[in-house]
Protein backbone atom coordinates (compact mmCIF):
# COMPACT_ATOMS: atom_id res chain seq x y z
CA UNK A 1 0.00 0.00 0.00
CA UNK A 2 1.38 3.39 -1.00
CA UNK A 3 0.82 5.74 1.93
CA UNK A 4 1.81 8.78 -0.09
CA UNK A 5 4.41 9.87 2.45
CA UNK A 6 7.42 10.19 0.18
CA UNK A 7 9.08 13.60 0.57
CA UNK A 8 6.54 14.62 3.22
CA UNK A 9 7.96 16.60 6.13
CA UNK A 10 7.34 14.95 9.49
CA UNK A 11 8.12 16.26 12.97
CA UNK A 12 8.14 13.98 16.04
CA UNK A 13 8.66 14.77 19.72
CA UNK A 14 10.65 12.07 21.48
CA UNK A 15 12.27 10.10 18.68
CA UNK A 16 15.21 8.27 20.25
CA UNK A 17 13.60 5.41 22.15
CA UNK A 18 10.89 2.76 21.88
CA UNK A 19 7.72 3.93 20.10
CA UNK A 20 9.23 7.28 19.12
CA UNK A 21 12.26 5.64 17.55
CA UNK A 22 10.02 3.19 15.70
CA UNK A 23 7.90 6.08 14.40
CA UNK A 24 11.00 7.77 12.97
CA UNK A 25 11.98 4.45 11.37
CA UNK A 26 8.51 4.03 9.84
CA UNK A 27 8.39 7.46 8.23
CA UNK A 28 11.96 7.23 6.93
CA UNK A 29 11.09 3.88 5.37
CA UNK A 30 8.27 5.66 3.51
CA UNK A 31 10.70 8.23 2.13
CA UNK A 32 9.72 11.11 4.39
CA UNK A 33 11.94 13.92 5.68
CA UNK A 34 11.93 13.63 9.47
CA UNK A 35 12.80 15.88 12.39
CA UNK A 36 12.85 14.57 15.94
CA UNK A 37 13.79 15.75 19.41
CA UNK A 38 14.71 14.29 22.80
CA UNK A 39 16.43 15.47 25.98
CA UNK A 40 19.57 13.32 25.75
CA UNK A 41 21.95 15.16 23.39
CA UNK A 42 24.31 12.19 23.13
CA UNK A 43 21.52 9.82 22.14
CA UNK A 44 20.02 12.34 19.71
CA UNK A 45 23.37 12.61 17.92
CA UNK A 46 23.80 8.83 17.94
CA UNK A 47 20.37 8.16 16.42
CA UNK A 48 20.78 10.92 13.86
CA UNK A 49 24.10 9.42 12.74
CA UNK A 50 22.58 5.91 12.51
CA UNK A 51 19.69 7.04 10.33
CA UNK A 52 21.81 9.30 8.12
CA UNK A 53 24.21 6.41 7.54
CA UNK A 54 21.24 4.60 5.97
CA UNK A 55 20.57 7.62 3.74
CA UNK A 56 17.69 8.75 5.92
CA UNK A 57 16.81 12.42 5.57
CA UNK A 58 16.61 13.17 9.27
CA UNK A 59 17.66 15.80 11.76
CA UNK A 60 17.61 15.64 15.55
CA UNK A 61 17.49 18.31 18.23
CA UNK A 62 18.31 18.03 21.91
CA UNK A 63 15.63 19.82 23.91
CA UNK A 64 13.22 19.45 26.80
CA UNK A 65 9.61 19.80 25.61
CA UNK A 66 8.73 21.60 28.85
CA UNK A 67 11.00 24.45 27.72
CA UNK A 68 8.31 26.13 25.66
CA UNK A 69 10.44 28.80 23.94
CA UNK A 70 12.93 26.12 22.84
CA UNK A 71 10.07 23.86 21.72
CA UNK A 72 8.50 26.60 19.59
CA UNK A 73 11.86 27.59 18.13
CA UNK A 74 12.51 23.97 17.09
CA UNK A 75 9.09 23.56 15.48
CA UNK A 76 9.25 26.91 13.68
CA UNK A 77 12.81 26.20 12.55
CA UNK A 78 11.87 22.87 10.97
CA UNK A 79 8.86 24.47 9.29
CA UNK A 80 10.99 27.31 7.90
CA UNK A 81 12.97 24.79 5.86
CA UNK A 82 9.92 23.58 3.92
CA UNK A 83 6.83 23.37 6.11
CA UNK A 84 5.29 20.57 8.17
CA UNK A 85 3.02 17.92 6.67
CA UNK A 86 2.66 15.67 9.71
CA UNK A 87 3.22 16.31 13.41
CA UNK A 88 3.38 13.57 16.06
CA UNK A 89 3.24 14.44 19.77
CA UNK A 90 4.88 11.40 21.32
CA UNK A 91 6.78 12.56 24.43
CA UNK A 92 5.37 11.31 27.74
CA UNK A 93 6.31 11.28 31.41
CA UNK A 94 5.05 7.65 31.51
CA UNK A 95 4.57 6.02 34.91
CA UNK A 96 5.30 8.75 37.43
CA UNK A 97 4.64 8.02 41.09
CA UNK A 98 1.37 8.88 42.82
CA UNK A 99 2.69 11.97 44.59
CA UNK A 100 2.25 15.72 44.14
CA UNK A 101 5.56 15.81 42.26
CA UNK A 102 4.51 12.88 40.08
CA UNK A 103 1.21 14.52 39.20
CA UNK A 104 2.88 17.83 38.40
CA UNK A 105 5.41 16.12 36.16
CA UNK A 106 2.70 14.20 34.29
CA UNK A 107 0.55 17.28 33.84
CA UNK A 108 3.47 19.40 32.66
CA UNK A 109 4.76 16.85 30.14
CA UNK A 110 1.70 14.90 29.00
CA UNK A 111 -0.81 17.75 28.95
CA UNK A 112 0.87 21.16 28.88
CA UNK A 113 3.81 20.36 26.59
CA UNK A 114 1.65 18.20 24.32
CA UNK A 115 -0.99 20.90 23.93
CA UNK A 116 1.65 23.58 23.41
CA UNK A 117 3.58 21.53 20.86
CA UNK A 118 0.37 20.99 18.89
CA UNK A 119 -0.49 24.68 19.24
CA UNK A 120 2.91 25.64 17.82
CA UNK A 121 2.70 23.11 14.97
CA UNK A 122 -0.90 23.81 13.95
CA UNK A 123 -0.35 27.08 12.01
CA UNK A 124 2.22 25.28 9.88
CA UNK A 125 -0.12 22.33 9.32
CA UNK A 126 -2.93 24.70 8.35
CA UNK A 127 -0.55 26.34 5.90
CA UNK A 128 0.09 22.91 4.36
CA UNK A 129 -3.67 22.37 4.16
CA UNK A 130 -5.37 19.31 2.75
CA UNK A 131 -3.48 16.14 3.70
CA UNK A 132 -1.76 17.54 6.78
CA UNK A 133 -2.15 15.56 10.00
CA UNK A 134 -1.48 15.74 13.72
CA UNK A 135 -1.28 12.59 15.82
CA UNK A 136 -1.12 12.44 19.61
CA UNK A 137 0.14 9.26 21.28
CA UNK A 138 -2.21 8.17 24.08
CA UNK A 139 -2.60 4.91 25.97
CA UNK A 140 -5.27 2.28 26.56
CA UNK A 141 -4.71 2.92 30.28
CA UNK A 142 -6.91 6.00 29.93
CA UNK A 143 -9.88 3.63 29.49
CA UNK A 144 -9.25 1.79 32.76
CA UNK A 145 -9.42 2.76 36.41
CA UNK A 146 -7.24 1.30 39.14
CA UNK A 147 -4.83 2.09 41.96
CA UNK A 148 -1.08 2.34 41.79
CA UNK A 149 1.69 4.53 40.38
CA UNK A 150 0.22 4.54 36.88
CA UNK A 151 -2.70 6.67 38.12
CA UNK A 152 -1.28 10.08 37.05
CA UNK A 153 -0.38 8.67 33.63
CA UNK A 154 -3.83 7.33 32.79
CA UNK A 155 -5.58 10.39 34.17
CA UNK A 156 -3.58 12.98 32.27
CA UNK A 157 -3.67 10.99 29.04
CA UNK A 158 -7.46 10.80 29.37
CA UNK A 159 -7.59 14.60 29.36
CA UNK A 160 -6.12 14.61 25.85
CA UNK A 161 -9.00 12.66 24.28
CA UNK A 162 -11.51 15.55 24.18
CA UNK A 163 -8.66 17.86 23.16
CA UNK A 164 -7.92 15.69 20.13
CA UNK A 165 -11.59 15.30 19.20
CA UNK A 166 -12.36 19.01 19.53
CA UNK A 167 -9.28 19.95 17.53
CA UNK A 168 -10.23 17.46 14.80
CA UNK A 169 -13.63 19.13 14.43
CA UNK A 170 -12.12 22.60 14.34
CA UNK A 171 -9.40 21.69 11.86
CA UNK A 172 -11.46 19.56 9.45
CA UNK A 173 -12.59 22.56 7.33
CA UNK A 174 -8.94 23.58 7.06
CA UNK A 175 -7.84 20.20 5.69
CA UNK A 176 -5.93 19.03 8.78
CA UNK A 177 -6.77 15.63 10.29
CA UNK A 178 -6.18 15.06 14.01
CA UNK A 179 -6.11 11.64 15.68
CA UNK A 180 -4.86 9.80 18.74
CA UNK A 181 -3.10 6.43 18.73
CA UNK A 182 -3.45 4.56 22.02
CA UNK A 183 -1.04 1.64 22.51
CA UNK A 184 -1.68 -1.30 24.80
CA UNK A 185 1.14 -3.02 26.68
CA UNK A 186 4.27 -2.67 24.53
CA UNK A 187 7.31 -4.87 24.99
CA UNK A 188 10.93 -4.57 23.95
CA UNK A 189 14.22 -5.40 25.61
CA UNK A 190 15.12 -2.68 28.08
CA UNK A 191 11.76 -0.90 28.24
CA UNK A 192 9.45 -1.02 31.28
CA UNK A 193 7.96 -4.40 30.41
CA UNK A 194 11.34 -5.73 29.29
CA UNK A 195 12.78 -4.92 32.71
CA UNK A 196 9.73 -6.40 34.44
CA UNK A 197 10.15 -9.61 32.46
CA UNK A 198 13.84 -9.81 33.29
CA UNK A 199 13.00 -9.36 36.96
CA UNK A 200 10.38 -12.11 36.77
CA UNK A 201 7.79 -9.76 38.27
CA UNK A 202 4.24 -10.84 39.00
CA UNK A 203 3.00 -7.62 37.40
CA UNK A 204 4.57 -8.63 34.10
CA UNK A 205 3.13 -12.15 34.29
CA UNK A 206 -0.36 -10.90 35.10
CA UNK A 207 -0.32 -8.27 32.35
CA UNK A 208 0.98 -10.74 29.79
CA UNK A 209 -1.77 -13.19 30.79
CA UNK A 210 -4.38 -10.48 30.18
CA UNK A 211 -3.35 -10.12 26.54
CA UNK A 212 -5.72 -12.27 24.42
CA UNK A 213 -3.03 -12.73 21.75
CA UNK A 214 -0.69 -14.24 24.31
CA UNK A 215 1.92 -11.53 23.80
CA UNK A 216 2.48 -7.81 24.14
CA UNK A 217 2.78 -5.45 21.18
CA UNK A 218 5.93 -4.01 19.66
CA UNK A 219 6.90 -0.37 19.04
CA UNK A 220 6.93 -1.15 15.33
CA UNK A 221 3.27 -2.19 15.42
CA UNK A 222 2.34 1.16 16.94
CA UNK A 223 4.50 3.08 14.50
CA UNK A 224 2.85 1.34 11.54
CA UNK A 225 -0.54 2.64 12.69
CA UNK A 226 0.82 6.16 13.15
CA UNK A 227 2.22 6.12 9.62
CA UNK A 228 -1.04 4.74 8.23
CA UNK A 229 -3.11 7.50 9.86
CA UNK A 230 -0.79 10.10 8.34
CA UNK A 231 -1.07 8.51 4.92
CA UNK A 232 -3.40 9.08 2.00
CA UNK A 233 -5.44 5.85 2.52
CA UNK A 234 -6.63 7.24 5.89
CA UNK A 235 -7.83 10.52 4.37
CA UNK A 236 -11.32 10.26 5.95
CA UNK A 237 -10.10 9.32 9.43
CA UNK A 238 -10.10 12.20 11.90
CA UNK A 239 -11.07 12.63 15.54
CA UNK A 240 -10.41 8.96 16.27
CA UNK A 241 -8.82 7.38 19.32
CA UNK A 242 -7.15 4.56 17.41
CA UNK A 243 -6.63 1.74 19.92
CA UNK A 244 -3.78 -0.66 19.15
CA UNK A 245 -3.80 -3.25 21.93
CA UNK A 246 -4.38 -6.74 20.53
CA UNK A 247 -7.90 -6.80 22.08
CA UNK A 248 -6.49 -6.19 25.56
CA UNK A 249 -9.14 -3.71 26.67
CA UNK A 250 -12.73 -4.87 27.03
CA UNK A 251 -14.27 -1.42 26.68
CA UNK A 252 -16.59 -1.12 23.68
CA UNK A 253 -16.11 2.02 21.57
CA UNK A 254 -19.31 3.45 20.09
Amino acid sequence: MDLGLENKRVLITGGTRSIGRAIVDAFLAEGAVVGFCARDARLVAEREKEWQAKQGRVSGAALDVTDDPALKKWIDGFAAAGGIDHFIANVSALGTDDSPAGWRKSIEIDIVSTVESVRHAMPHLVRTGLGATCTVIGTVSLNEAGPGPVMPYRSVKAALVPFVKSLAIDMAPKGVRVNMVSPGSIFEDGNTWGRERDAGSERYKKTLARNPMGRMGTPQEIAACVAFLAGRPASFVSGANFIVDGALTTRVQY
